[in-house]
C-alpha cells in the first residue's frame, strides 16, 4: 500500500527552507561567520601563522569559504527536496524544479560576480550589507504563495543589511543573528 498519497506541488515540497534544512543552513552561517572572524583576527595578530599570509591569499581563502558555504547549503536543499519527493513518491525533476534551479544558479552567479567585483574595487565594507539585501530579495522572490512565513527571514535579512550599511563593523553579529534566525525558523516551521 502506498503511504503518504497526498498530492503536493513539487516546487512546494522540494525546495523549501524549513525543518532540518533551515537548521543546517543556520549552522553553516554560524560557522562561516566564526571562520571569517577567526581568520581576520588571526591575520592581525603578530606571530600568528595566518599573519604571515598575504592579503591576496586571505581573499582567496574567504572566497573559498563562501563557495563551500553555498555548496553545502545548496546540497542540503537538494537532498532535502530529493528525500521529500521520494517520500511522496513523486518525480523530483519536473518543469517547476528545473525552472527554480535555473533561477537559483543565475542568482548565485550574479551575487558572486557582484561581490567579487566589489571586493576587487575595494568596497569591502559593502560586501556584507549587499549580500544580506540580495539574500533578502532572493528569499522573498523564491517563496511560495502557500508559505508566507519565509517573509520573516527575508525581512530580518533586509533589516540586518540596512544595519550593516549604517554600522559596517556589525557584520559578524549579523552572521550570528541570521544563523540563530535560521535555526529558530527550522525548529518552528517543520
Amino acid at each position: 500500500m502506498v503511504k503518504k498519497t497526498v498530492l503536493h506541488d513539487n516546487f512546494e515540497v522540494n525546495f523549501t527552507l524549513q525543518g532540518f534544512t533551515s537548521m543546517l543552513i543556520g549552522g553553516y552561517f554560524f560557522a562561516l561567520g566564526y571562520l571569517y572572524k577567526y581568520i581576520l583576527e588571526s591575520f592581525l595578530i603578530d606571530g600568528h601563522p595566518l599573519g604571515f599570509l598575504s592579503p591576496e591569499i586571505i581573499e582567496i581563502v574567504f572566497i573559498s569559504l563562501a563557495i563551500t558555504f553555498v555548496s553545502l547549503s545548496s546540497l542540503s536543499l537538494f537532498f532535502s527536496g530529493l528525500r521529500t519527493a521520494r517520500s511522496f513518491q513523486q518525480r523530483f525533476w519536473n518543469s517547476k524544479t528545473m525552472r527554480f534551479s535555473l533561477k537559483f544558479i543565475i542568482a548565485l552567479v550574479f551575487v558572486f560576480l557582484l561581490l567579487t567585483n566589489l571586493m576587487k574595487y575595494g568596497f569591502i565594507d559593502l560586501l556584507m550589507p549587499i549580500f544580506l539585501i540580495l539574500y533578502a530579495f532572493f528569499l522573498f522572490f523564491t517563496r511560495n504563495k502557500e508559505r508566507k512565513n519565509i517573509l520573516f527571514l527575508s525581512i530580518l535579512s533586509l533589516l540586518l543589511g540596512i544595519l550593516c550599511f549604517i554600522i559596517p563593523s556589525y557584520w559578524n553579529t549579523t552572521f550570528t543573528i541570521l544563523a540563530i534566525a535560521h535555526v529558530t525558523y527550522g525548529v518552528v516551521v517543520r
